[in-house]
């Protein structure tokens, strides 16, 4: 169990200070929530490059609407042809999710709805712990040179180490990007601040608002993780490994293998 306990957490997807703010157009969009190790703030990507034009085929933008929440965006990754991956704290009644594009102002990007969202039944607000969820495309993606599926880990693949973390994000000049960005983390095994379904990267560079529901990369190409929360130089991940049953009996339901 962490050493620090019982501070306040405020995920990642929202932006300044104690406060929690949409990234779109400024509205509330969550409380704050709890989480062991350390105070909570929001993070900026620090020491970041952009990616190269459609070197991240499987990234996914995802914009939410709730009548609670307001606008609000989050990351995603296609995990297939017609589901986004993304983290559940960012549920919201409505969504467009668009791919195929390093630019927000790209003309080639494709937009969808969603037909169905997933979040896991034992999500907890309060601790971030289960934060995953799928999306269903009302349509689906398309497989080309900017639009393809990412590779997720599972039990078999070796912990990693070295990761990459991509997005739309805050960066250090307080403003969401317009290109998608990445930078490198490397995971810690500190054993004071583990879960067993969570992966955490520390240091002051790392995914920042707006991030929130994005991907861990690591060595071999796959997912292993879902960005969930950040709090001053720690950043938490969903571990996609811990997940793959869940995740197989969504989007490989008996009915449709019988």
């Amino acid at each position: 169990m962490c050493i620090y306990c019982n501070l306040v957490l405020v995920v990642l997807v929202l932006a300044l200070n104690s406060q929690v703010t949409a990234v779109i157009d400024g509205h509330s969009v969550l409380d704050s929530i709890h989480f062991k190790c350390q105070t909570a703030h929001a993070g900026k990507i620090i020491v970041v490059h952009k990616s190269a034009e459609h070197s991240r085929p499987y990234m996914v933008h995802v914009e939410g609407y709730d009548e609670e929440k307001g606008n609000f965006t989050c990351g995603g990754f296609l995990v297939s042809e017609d589901f986004v991956m993304t983290a559940a704290h960012c549920k919201a009644e409505s969504y467009n999710v668009c791919f195929g594009m390093n630019s927000l102002d790209d003309n080639g990007m494709k937009c969808s709805s969603v037909k169905e969202h997933f979040s896991h039944k034992d999500y907890n607000e309060e601790t971030l712990t289960n934060d995953i969820m799928l999306l269903k495309l009302s349509n689906r993606a398309a497989c080309k040179k900017r639009m393809k599926p990412i590779a997720m880990a599972d039990k078999a693949d070796n912990s990693p180490k070295m990761c990459l973390v991509i997005g739309w994000g805050i960066t250090d000049n307080g403003k969401t990007s317009s290109k998608l960005m990445e930078v490198n983390v490397t995971l810690t095994d500190d054993e004071m601040c583990t879960e067993e379904k969570a992966f955490y990267s520390k240091g002051k560079k790392g995914p920042a608002g707006g991030d929130s529901g994005g991907p861990l990369v690591c060595e071999n190409g796959k997912a292993y993780g879902v960005i969930s929360g950040h709090q001053e130089d720690l950043t938490k991940y969903t571990k996609i490994p811990e997940y793959m049953d869940w995740i197989k009996e969504i989007m490989q339901p008996k009915s449709a293998l019988d």
